[in-house]
C-alpha cells in the first residue's frame, strides 16, 4: 500500500512541474549566447477551450477562456478542420491530465468527411499577445 501511494505521489509531483516555469521571463538575464532568456511555459486546461480556427494548412488557432489565443503547429497540416463543427483537443503523454503548455505535444481528433475521423498531431508553440490577436485576419480569429 505504501509503495502505492509513494508512486502516486511522484506521478502528481511530476504532473504538477509539467508547466512550471522553464526559465527566467522577459526581464531576466540574456542567455550565455546573448540572445533573448528563455520565455516562462504558458498553460491552460482542455476544458478552458471555447473557440478555434484554422490559419495556414499547418496553423491552429485556440480561443481559451475570454481572452486568451494560443498557436498550435500541425505535422502536416490537419485536414477537414475548416468544416468540422467539434473537435477534440487530447493532450500526449496521458501524466498532464487535460493540461497543455507552450511547447507540448497534442492531437486534435476531427469528424473526417471521408473516414470516421482524422487525427492532427499539433504543437502548442506560443500564446499570442492581443496586438498579435488583432492582426489575424478575421477569418482566422477564434
Amino acid at each position: 500500500m505504501r509503495a502505492a501511494f509513494t508512486a502516486s505521489a511522484v506521478v502528481s509531483a511530476l504532473a504538477l512541474t509539467a508547466c512550471a516555469p522553464t526559465g527566467t521571463t522577459a526581464s531576466g538575464p540574456a542567455t550565455a549566447d546573448g540572445g533573448d532568456p528563455p520565455r516562462a511555459r504558458q498553460c491552460f486546461s482542455v476544458s478552458q477551450v471555447n473557440n478555434y480556427t484554422r490559419g495556414r494548412p499547418d496553423q491552429v488557432f485556440l480561443r481559451v477562456g475570454r481572452d486568451a489565443v494560443y498557436e498550435l503547429n500541425a505535422v502536416g497540416g490537419c485536414p477537414d478542420l475548416d468544416f468540422a463543427q467539434q473537435v477534440a483537443l487530447i493532450p500526449d503523454g496521458g501524466m498532464a491530465g487535460s493540461r497543455l503548455c507552450t511547447d507540448d505535444w497534442a492531437r486534435v481528433v476531427v469528424p473526417g468527411s471521408t473516414s470516421p475521423s482524422t487525427v492532427c498531431r499539433v504543437r502548442i508553440s506560443r500564446q499570442l499577445t492581443e496586438a498579435e490577436v488583432a492582426a489575424l485576419q478575421p477569418r482566422q480569429r477564434p
